[in-house]
């Protein structure tokens, strides 16, 4: 039974890529989960099983039922979006500003300091052989919290810390480690990619915390990756980044996604470790949350955890980029100063 189900699932991943229509995309689903579908016809067999047989295969099944609803509300976005830029591209406008209209007083400005660093990080990570990957903003149950081995019971599914959506079913993304799996369902391993953007969570605002803020997901699955590699890579990267050496520390942390997890945090060069807002009066800041895949993770993204390990690693880029330029206040990275701004025009 089991069997079965693994090469339904692998016959509708295969059907899925043909997929280019709303009309073929509504015939999928009623031939995989529709009343009469193939997973229906798996599941009436199950009479002829024990009660314990049964418990675990229907187990099974709705795992599967989850993942396949995933991927199809997934291919409608896609879709929709697909349809959207058509409609846009037919009706397009130029409406740029010729600069001999422009007013002499207009100053020109430059990247913003998050473009500044997320693009020199992504080009570190291209050299270190990363690939770059980039998911939805708005996501599932099943992609931002199930598949990552984050159980219902977990605190982080609850309203005062996720922006959920009416239906309850869908959210804005709370970390960009939703592209793990996405990244699994696409890649055969040995692979390694990092995923940057916004995540959204219903935050406190202070010096150090915004409720709209950036990361930059890691993940790098291969044979035999210990957490020997985890560590000198994370020492390599922060050399890279920062093009010196940083202090610091490495100590126990819990996230459901990563066994073991670890917190990594760098000595505040705000303060240089003294203590400010920033650090909490610390001296310390945290970085770089990692850790070695968990396997449950792994099976969930369609890997055997049997025959491959890996790590995962998330960076915070607005605190990067409150070490790299100095500033002791998240909130002004997102104030949309142009005075704030101008000032890394030459960078």
């Amino acid at each position: 039974m089991l069997e079965k189900l693994k090469n339904l699932e692998e016959s509708f991943r295969q059907a899925l890529k043909n997929i280019d229509s709303e009309a073929k995309l509504a015939d999928l689903k009623a031939r995989f989960l529709g009343k009469k579908g193939e997973l229906s016809a798996i599941l009436k067999t199950l009479s002829n099983a024990s009660m314990e047989e049964r418990k675990k295969l229907g187990q099974a099944a709705n795992e599967l039922k989850d993942r396949l609803t995933a991927r199809l509300e997934e291919a409608k976005l896609i879709l929709d979006r697909k349809i959207t830029d058509a409609k846009l591209a037919a009706d397009w406008t130029d409406i740029t500003l010729r600069r001999s209209l422009m007013a002499e007083s207009v100053k020109e400005s430059g990247q913003h300091p998050l473009s500044i660093v997320q693009r020199e990080l992504e080009d570190i990570f291209l050299s270190m052989g990363f690939d770059i990957l980039d998911g939805p903003h708005i996501e599932t149950d099943w992609y931002n919290f199930t598949a990552l081995n984050i159980p219902e019971s977990h605190p982080a599914r609850d309203m005062q810390d996720t922006f959920w959506f009416k239906d309850m079913k869908h959210l804005l993304r709370t970390h960009t480690s939703t592209i793990q799996i996405r990244g699994m369902e696409h890649k055969t391993p040995p692979f390694r990619f990092v995923a940057p953007g916004k995540v959204f969570r219903c935050e406190t605002t202070d010096a150090s915390h915004e409720a709209v803020f950036h990361q930059m997901e890691g993940m790098l699955v291969g044979k035999d990756i210990s957490v020997a590699h985890l560590i000198y890579f994370e020492k390599t990267l922060l050399s890279e980044i920062f093009q010196r050496e940083v202090e610091i520390r490495l100590r126990p942390g819990f996230f459901p996604f990563v066994e073991p997890g670890f917190e990594l945090d760098i000595n505040c060069l705000i303060c240089s470790g003294k203590g400010c807002s920033v650090c909490k009066q610390t001296g310390w800041v945290e970085l770089l949350p990692c850790g070695m895949t968990h396997p449950n993770v792994l099976r969930y993204g369609g890997i055997d955890p049997e025959e491959y390990t890996g790590f995962a690693f998330g960076l915070g880029l607005d605190r990067l980029v409150m070490m790299r330029y100095g500033i002791d206040d998240i909130r002004l990275i997102h104030s949309g100063n142009l005075d704030f701004s101008r000032q890394f025009a030459s960078c």
